[in-house]
């Protein structure tokens, strides 16, 4: 039998995951925030702002959004071995590389089949990460590694010798490429594509009777200057107003192009002769679903104007998005969104391009190291349902406040004018639960004191995999699995005889599992009815108690790193790695 072969990357721990307890999330209504009136049609309000560990949130969503999340777009903590205000930003790479792999795995659960995900990092950990990247979505899955340009060598950047660095790396990945249909997007170019240096002046008549002079001498007989000595009598201003001449009349300025005779179609051909043959007539080419072709003297015309494309509410010209994005420098970037976040902030128009590029409107976006609340606010302004996931103060100081500021419409700086932005919308505010169980003073396992019985029974239907949903009027049907398949929560105990009568009420035809606090008899006399004593019944599922998966170093242990790439013939175990790691014959 054939050996399945795996490329992957190893470390020491590799094979230890925490057991997440899946929490409830307990919304804060006082903190949600609707706008006061409505503003469009399809205002979304059911944004979801999470205070809380990032790693137990994502755990908390899996139930409800597994499968359904369009674009997840992160910027984690890159490793850099330096103390940031907000982020203790130095890991040893092991311990890093098993806290972004947790999340990695869940964030794959949670997109859609033909969803994206954007992972911004830059080079500390980009080859290892692109390796644990390739493992759980697949190397097949890998779209591009765009090259972001987050700088420019000013300042106490350009003082030391050597290469200096200015751009970080955003790693794109689709959830399923053949599933994948991103949109197209274009970039302005830096610079008029002066090619395009002739102009129809009679573009009015008849195509057969055009005629054509150079761009600089319709440009100046527009300006009511002689053509020589234009640039001279205009200066610094020849440039900026011949490229807006250009804007203005995009259908008249053209540039002649030999087609590639052998590729075009026979029809193309002909015209490409009978145009040569005919050098003062313009021939035009109909084509069923594409636009026209026009050749004279044998060569094709091609307009500025199918180079113009609108890109936020311009019509600019506008190249294909390649993956060097060094065009979203932002010199007002401390100031985007009324927050100062040093270090830390991305710009609200690099995280359009993403959502522009794998969503529309209404998709859901997710980001669960949400920092200064940039891709929320960006999703917001684009109509698109967010989630995001903050676990330090600055979601109460900074990422509030700002989601405020844009529903209330306030917010006009970054996307606003690009999105035509005037407010509206909401958001929801929620909190992670506590842990369900916890410790009594004799050492017992016990339910959390915090939870009431809706919070008990929310609880156990996501741990069991039941969706909480509680009936009007049947009081034992608290979730259910599937149409026949319940669920019943209770903290109350069970005699043989009111078992029986509970088994009766569910009926031949359906199933219920119980989870009480004790019960008397033999359950198994009903075989409609599974009943489980709560919390032994749950006790060994999960690390309880666990509130703080955090990419903080203050947190987290320091395993001795040894990492290698490896091709492994056999399933990966936990001994092949002590094996290979020499652990048991004393190396470190």
């Amino acid at each position: 039998m054939t050996r399945k072969q795996k490329l992957e990357l190893t470390w020491v721990g590799k094979e230890n995951r925490p057991q997440l307890e899946p929490r409830i999330l307990l919304e804060e209504p006082a903190l949600s925030f609707h706008a006061s009136t409505r503003v469009t049609d399809d205002d979304i309000f059911d944004n979801r702002l999470i205070f809380g560990d990032n790693l137990l949130a994502l755990k908390a969503l899996e139930q409800e959004f597994s499968g359904k999340v369009k674009c997840a777009y992160i910027d984690p903590p890159f490793n850099t071995q330096q103390a940031f205000e907000y982020y203790e930003d130095g890991l040893e790479h092991s311990t890093w590389l098993n806290l972004i792999r947790d999340r990695l795995e869940i964030l794959h659960r949670l997109i859609s089949t033909d969803g994206t995900l954007f992972v911004h990092i830059d080079d500390n950990e980009l080859g290892y990460l692109l390796v644990v990247l390739d493992e759980i979505f697949g190397r097949q899955n890998r779209i591009s590694i765009v090259t972001f340009k987050q700088g420019a060598a000013t300042g106490h950047k350009a003082i030391n010798p050597g290469v200096v660095s200015t751009s970080n790396f955003i790693l794109i990945y689709a959830k399923d490429k053949s599933s994948w249909s991103p949109r197209r997007i274009y970039t302005a170019r830096a610079e008029r594509d002066k090619r395009y240096g002739q102009y129809i002046i009679n573009s009015e008549d008849d195509f057969r009777k055009w005629r054509f002079v150079t761009l600089s001498a319709a440009f100046a007989t527009s300006m009511g200057l002689p053509e020589k000595g234009i640039k001279k009598e205009l200066g610094d201003e020849y440039e900026v107003k011949l490229s807006e001449f250009v804007h203005r009349n995009p259908k008249r300025v053209i540039r002649l192009a030999r087609p590639d005779y052998n590729a075009v179609s026979q029809d193309a051909r002909n015209l490409i002769d009978v145009s040569k043959s005919a050098p003062s007539e313009v021939q035009l080419l109909n084509r069923s679903g594409y636009s026209p072709m026009y050749f004279t003297r044998g060569e094709r015309i091609l307009f500025y104007a199918d180079k113009l494309k609108e890109i936020d509410g311009e019509l600019i010209a506008g190249e294909p998005l390649t993956s060097i994005w060094d065009d979203l420098l932002s010199n007002n970037l401390h100031n985007e969104g009324g927050v100062d976040f040093p270090k830390g902030k991305k710009p609200e128009m690099l995280i359009k391009r993403c959502l522009e590029l794998s969503t529309e409107r209404g998709d859901w976006v997710l980001d669960s190291f949400a920092g200064s609340g940039t891709t929320g606010a960006t999703a917001h302004k684009m109509g698109r349902r967010w989630i995001m996931i903050e676990l330090r103060d600055h979601c109460n100081t900074h990422i509030l406040p700002r989601l405020q500021r844009v529903i209330e419409g306030s917010d006009t700086s970054g996307v606003s004018k690009a999105c035509n932005w005037l407010g509206g919308g909401g958001l929801r505010y929620f909190k992670l639960a506590p842990s369900l169980l916890e410790t009594d003073r004799y050492g017992r396992d016990v339910i959390s004191k915090a939870y009431n019985a809706e919070m008990l029974a929310e609880a156990l239907c996501k741990l069991e995999g039941f969706t909480y949903a509680p009936s009007d009027s049947v009081y034992w049907q608290h979730g259910a699995s599937t149409e026949r398949d319940f669920i019943y929560v209770t903290t109350q105990s069970f005699s043989q005889e009111q078992l029986s009568l509970l088994s009766d009420e569910v009926g031949s035809d359906r199933s219920l599992l119980v989870l009480c606090s004790s019960f008397r008899g033999s359950p198994a006399a009903f075989p409609n009815l599974t009943v489980k004593k709560i919390p032994n019944h749950v006790k060994n599922r999960c690390e309880w108690g666990h509130d703080d998966y955090s990419l903080n170093v203050e947190n987290l242990p320091k395993p001795t790193l040894d990492m290698r790439l490896r091709v492994d013939p056999e399933a990966h175990t936990s001994q092949r790695q002590t094996d290979m790691f020499g652990i048991e014959g004393g190396k470190s």
